[in-house]
């Protein structure tokens, strides 16, 4: 490597911190993590439970057609906000919803603050009455109440 090359190589890579770094506002969306978890009834919130319960259904339990087909009643139960002792901002869910066989079950949902793939984004565990067939969210979804 030349000298001239490397003496410019090294006053641009000296130069680059003093670059000015443009900042997003704090009302950025996803980037702002002192706002709280989505509310219970968020679109988004109920669009990936239904996704997530199709794949469960289809891959878990053989149901090839079984879906959500209707929301009701959809409540928070507890919200537990983000603390030094607690990191995360928890909000936990409720609701009554419809399969598409006509059957109605109890769902159970939690929402966390910044916990997305790879800390992006809000991450949405749930639960729905007589489909938790490994037991993991314990006896009626008991965990995520």
């Amino acid at each position: 490597m030349s000298r001239p090359f490397l003496a410019g190589f090294l006053s641009c890579a000296l130069a680059l911190p003093l670059l000015a770094v443009p900042t997003l506002p704090a009302h950025a969306g996803w980037l702002h993590s002192d706002r709280e978890a989505l509310a219970c009834d968020d679109a988004s919130v109920l669009n990936r439970i239904s996704s997530k319960f199709r794949t469960q259904a289809r891959e878990v339990h053989h149901y090839k057609s079984l879906a959500i087909s209707a929301y009701d009643r959809v409540h928070e139960h507890r919200y537990l906000d983000k603390r030094e002792n607690r990191p995360i901002a928890r909000r936990y869910c409720g609701a009554t919803v419809t399969l598409s066989d006509g059957r109605e079950r109890t769902l159970w949902y939690l929402i966390e603050r910044g916990v997305g793939f790879a800390s992006i984004g809000d991450n949405v565990e749930f639960c729905l009455s007589g489909f938790d067939r490994w037991n993991v969210y314990n006896n009626a979804c008991r965990i995520l109440r």
